[in-house]
């Protein structure tokens, strides 16, 4: 076979077990809040301190899992372990997490927060690093092969809510049986030895606990840092719970399950075009410049979703999420890829960006919690919005600046100006 079609052959391998995995959890964690609501009876507070310390074992497990991927380059038996872990989720939810949560809650929370941990926290970073990894090993674009993720997620979302209002059970058991297929494609997906040789992916020189510590006293790692605080934070706790505000929008639960199926699967969609189009978008324009359109989006999307009380607006604004996620996703691999050695890739994406979205969990999922029982949903998305709004001008003057196509060809008038571009300064 020629390079073409080994590059094509391999790519769509990992696009399919991309594909699988976002499928098989899609179809049981899309609606994990409505399954502890409505299925094993927890309140909002429980339920905030439930993501609070799923957050915390995420916390601490993806480091781990990103120090792993640095240390293994290119192996899978890491992924071999997620896809292990992902199929038994059936058996776990039904035999040991939800009787344990019944009768013994927090022994309950606990060991569901490591299950979904080893499974979905950090394994959806440590398979969303490696498919980075891949695509840059391969001269493609990431969006290119995360896409099929969000296909994945689509997909599973447009049966899951009524498969949901049948029984969960057939949400777990279709989640364990498409991890099988997953682990069967994984082993199937062969990386060819010219990539390994011959790439500026994975450094020759393996990472030691002492670049760890180097990491942590990078300025610029804070100021990411920061940025994932102020917006990512926000973003992804107020979708934490929005399925049960958008549920309240309608005259019985089951009419918004089934509705938040549909409208997730759009999303999905809508995710799924925007990973097509957004690398030209962020090429473009940079990857600062893309974190900073992503928390503008986010701001705007929960200051909407706080004013509206219409069902047909809430129904409409939702699928902007995916606009977010995508915005979000590539940039900050952009953004790391850019700024940070190639030696700690994998650690910065879990620790700096994956590890400090779960901090938020633990800090921010309890009061927001509260707040949701006590000012109602609406007016805690508008403060969250704010809060957004505010840390993404912050980061306009904090984030580094990155390379783009537009300053390029901005700095490419030789009649005007024949002195080269100064370089991005790392």
């Amino acid at each position: 076979m020629n390079m073409s079609t080994i590059t094509r052959t391999a790519q769509i391998k990992m696009s399919s077990f991309i594909f699988l995995y976002f499928f098989t959890w899609s179809s049981s964690f899309g609606l994990y809040a409505l399954w502890l609501s409505q299925k094993v009876g927890l309140d909002s507070i429980t339920i905030g301190s439930v993501f609070a310390i799923n957050g915390v074992f995420a916390v601490v497990m993806k480091p781990v899992y990103g120090y792993i991927m640095d240390k293994i380059g290119m192996s899978k038996w890491l992924l071999y372990f997620v896809c292990a872990v992902s199929a038994l989720m059936a058996p776990f939810f039904v035999f040991i997490y939800q009787p344990l949560l019944l009768t013994h809650t927090m022994v309950g929370i606990v060991i569901g927060a490591l299950y979904l941990s080893l499974g979905w926290y950090a394994g959806v970073a440590a398979s969303e690093s490696y498919a980075d990894r891949f695509s840059r090993m391969y001269g493609l674009e990431f969006g290119r092969i995360r896409m099929w993720g969000s296909l994945g997620w689509a997909m599973a979302a447009s049966v899951s809510g009524l498969l949901f209002n049948y029984t969960p059970l057939a949400n777990f058991l279709v989640s364990s049986a498409t991890s099988v297929l997953m682990l069967l494609m994984l082993v199937s997906l062969k990386i060819g030895d010219e990539q390994l040789r011959s790439n500026n992916v994975i450094s020759a020189n393996k990472i030691v606990f002492a670049d760890v510590l180097m990491l942590l006293k990078n300025r610029k790692f804070w100021m990411f840092s920061l940025y994932v605080a102020g917006v990512a934070w926000m973003m992804f706790v107020a979708e934490q719970q929005f399925p049960r505000y958008f549920v309240s929008f309608f005259d019985t639960k089951e009419q918004g399950n089934a509705w938040y199926g549909y409208l997730s699967t759009v999303q999905s969609g809508m995710e799924f075009v925007m990973m097509m189009f957004i690398p030209l978008l962020v090429n473009h324009y940079g990857a600062k410049k893309g974190l900073l359109f992503c928390g503008c989006v986010v701001g705007a999307r929960l200051i909407a979703s706080g004013l509206t009380s219409d069902p047909l607006i809430i129904s409409i604004i939702k699928p902007f999420y995916g606009v977010e996620i995508s915005l979000l996703l590539i940039s900050v691999f952009k953004y790391i890829a850019e700024h940070f050695d190639k030696k700690i890739n994998a650690t910065m994406y879990l620790l700096g960006y994956q590890a400090m979205i779960y901090v938020g969990s633990v800090v921010v999922a309890p009061p927001a919690g509260y707040l949701y029982d006590k000012i109602g949903f609406g007016q805690t998305y508008l403060i969250m919005g704010s809060c957004a709004l505010l840390f993404t001008l912050v980061s306009a003057f904090t984030l580094s600046r990155c390379q783009s196509k537009r300053d390029e060809s901005r700095n490419f008038a030789p009649a005007l100006n024949t002195a080269p571009a100064e370089p991005v300064k790392h």
